[in-house]
């Protein structure tokens, strides 16, 4: 019997079943978990496909086919936790924390932690765990330095990146998004700032600043002004990655979720991709925002782990190829 089969009898059976009390009873609950499982088993046969892998190179795709072939495995979310928010919202307390030790070795590869994270977060320390096995050393920064060409990295990999500013934060601003993730992450923003109120007393507006309820007004009364912009346009519109696409000038592995609230769909530079040799996007159906949870326990590691494993082991041990292309 397909699953589609399975969910339909089961959910038959259930209807007959409930108004005489059967779920009161172990059997009972232990076919209501059947079902769910079986409509989760056959949700994801319908959801889960191999990522999309998009990139102006032949040379480029031909690369990560051989030594990073991750990226064209199909995705398999966790059975009970596909839903994009869901995953978001469980994976930093889910996923476990590895012991990591910070020092100064070997070939080292930089992470730069995204809005809000710290060296503490799970997902990165999962990256640093994975280096570590690797045999590299890992470099936390902020700021990259030298731009285009002059830069010394010999490739890249991003992960969730938010393409467009104006579409994330539109994104983030409907009413089940502001209420999981705006709100959260605007008191994150606002506390790394009250602790410094008095010097800052001087530059800003400091009560519109703690009574901003989104991201979009916490910028304009702060971060768009701490950097000198005109508008708060102006600044998302230097801060939308999406307009440098055309110029990498390195390999640069990017992994999105087609679901990621944080990063919406449509606004995933695809067709730029294609322009540029030196970029490839990795495009899952499933996953949230630096979620990508697999197995029936995600506690180890998750998809993006593996990708971003797979990818810096190919760099380093295929650095000639990597480099010619």
């Amino acid at each position: 019997m397909s699953l589609q089969g399975l969910s339909r009898e089961l959910s038959c059976y259930l209807e007959r079943q409930v108004p005489e009390g059967l779920l009161a009873h172990g059997v009972g609950w232990s076919l209501a978990l059947a079902f769910g499982l079986a409509y989760a088993c056959y949700y994801l046969s319908s959801v889960a496909k191999k990522p999309e892998l998009v990139t102006g190179s032949k040379n480029f795709r031909c690369f990560l086919q051989d030594y990073c072939p991750v990226v064209t495995e199909t995705y398999y979310p966790t059975v009970w936790c596909w839903e994009s928010r869901l995953q978001t919202l469980l994976r930093p307390l889910i996923t476990s924390r590895p012991y990591v030790q910070y020092r100064n070795t070997r070939p080292t590869i930089l992470l730069l932690p995204g809005l809000t994270g710290s060296s503490k977060e799970s997902y990165i320390l999962h990256m640093i765990q994975q280096s570590k096995d690797l045999g590299y050393s890992m470099l936390l920064v902020n700021y990259l330095g030298r731009p285009g060409t002059e830069t010394p990295l010999k490739a890249a990999a991003v992960f969730s990146a938010g393409w467009n500013v104006f579409d994330c934060v539109d994104s983030l601003e409907k009413p089940m998004n502001w209420l999981l993730f705006n709100y959260y992450l605007t008191s994150r923003l606002q506390s790394s700032v009250i602790r410094h109120r008095e010097m800052f007393e001087k530059l800003f507006n400091m009560n519109l600043v703690m009574k901003a309820k989104t991201i979009r007004e916490f910028d304009k009364q702060f971060t768009s002004v701490m950097f000198g912009y005109p508008t708060i346009d102006d600044y998302y519109t230097d801060a939308s990655p999406f307009h440098r696409l055309k110029t990498v000038g390195i390999p640069v592995l990017c992994l999105n979720s087609m679901d990621d609230v944080f990063s919406p769909n449509h606004a995933i530079p695809v067709e730029m991709a294609k322009q540029n040799p030196n970029v490839a996007l990795v495009l899952t159906s499933c996953g949230g925002h630096i979620g990508f949870l697999e197995g029936l326990w995600p506690r180890k590691c998750t998809y993006m782990d593996r990708v971003f494993k797979q990818f810096v082991q190919a760099v380093f041990e295929h650095e000639s190829k990597i480099l010619n292309m």
